[in-house]
């Protein structure tokens, strides 16, 4: 268990996170017919007719519906700030209706896993339509804890098992992934309960847990030939650093090479929230691959 310091600072890193306002795109489009199969697209607020970055945001919040994406919309904001163009993309997600004195299940299966398929795949025309200024031939995926395992699990969609319907015949065009305290190793993170079993709902319980692994676990898709980077803070208290370690061991043993930047001092809100130290070093790792 946290001691009360360690417990306080990270209640009141989530506080500041959550307490910003959101921030209305400049454009929205559909991938799909359900009111959850959206993109969100920001324009780079700065001057010049350059083509700027594609930034594609995956959000977190444990695969549950009572996270969406509009907890993360400043930080998207603060990437277009940065000169990126910027796609923050809604998804399904579990727990639609909260059950009395309990947390809602985790994620949808497979509809969580159709929808980010579905919305990269779409992702380019629409970027092209809906930011013209886009430069979609650099492209950066980045995503936070929940999210960040589905920017890793996206960037691996070539190395899915042969019959999985998500598969791709080849790497998809990424200048790469940078993924913030992402769930990036199941096993791991049941061992350590992170977000109640969140990984565990998301697969459907027990019962599917073992079967579904090789097809949703970011640890068992490697190598994956794409640049990763992940960030994570040391004193994180939801996703603990021992799960983004063991994604880095496990694609060591692959061999690739997969960066894993160490914040110390620093919880799980702060690399997203733009009034933190933390999130700069965010746009530092996304700029490194996307410009």
């Amino acid at each position: 268990m946290p001691d009360d310091a360690a417990a306080a600072r990270a209640a009141a890193e989530e506080e500041s996170a959550f307490s910003h306002d959101p921030v209305d795109p400049d454009a929205t489009a559909s991938y799909g017919t359900h009111p959850d199969q959206v993109i969100d697209f920001y324009a780079p607020r700065t001057a010049g007719d350059a083509p700027a970055p594609l930034v594609v945001v995956l959000h977190g919040g444990a695969w549950r519906a009572r996270y969406d994406r509009m907890h993360v919309t400043p930080f998207a904001d603060f990437l277009a700030r940065r000169g990126f163009a910027v796609a923050n993309v809604e998804y399904r997600r579990g727990g639609d209706t909260e059950p009395a004195g309990g947390t809602p299940p985790a994620g949808r299966w497979p509809d969580t896993f159709e929808d980010v398929a579905a919305a990269l795949d779409a992702l380019p025309d629409l970027a092209r339509t809906a930011l013209p200024g886009a430069d979609v031939r650099r492209t950066v995926l980045t995503g936070h804890s929940a999210g960040g395992h589905l920017a890793l699990w996206a960037a691996a969609r070539h190395v899915l098992p042969a019959d999985s319907p998500w598969r791709l015949p080849e790497a998809a065009p990424l200048r790469g992934v940078v993924a913030l305290a992402p769930i990036a190793d199941f096993t791991v993170a049941e061992h350590l309960a992170v977000c109640e079993h969140a990984s565990l709902q998301l697969l459907g319980g027990t019962e599917h847990f073992e079967q579904r692994l090789p097809y949703a676990d970011p640890s068992l898709l490697l190598p994956t030939g794409i640049a990763t980077t992940l960030v994570q803070g040391r004193a994180d208290l939801v996703v603990p650093e021992a799960v983004s370690e063991a994604y880095a061991d496990a694609a060591a043993n692959a061999g690739e090479l997969v960066g894993l930047t160490l914040l110390a001092d620093v919880g799980h809100f702060p690399l997203i929230d733009p009034t933190a130290d933390a999130c700069a070093a965010v746009a530092e790792e996304i700029a490194q691959l996307a410009w």
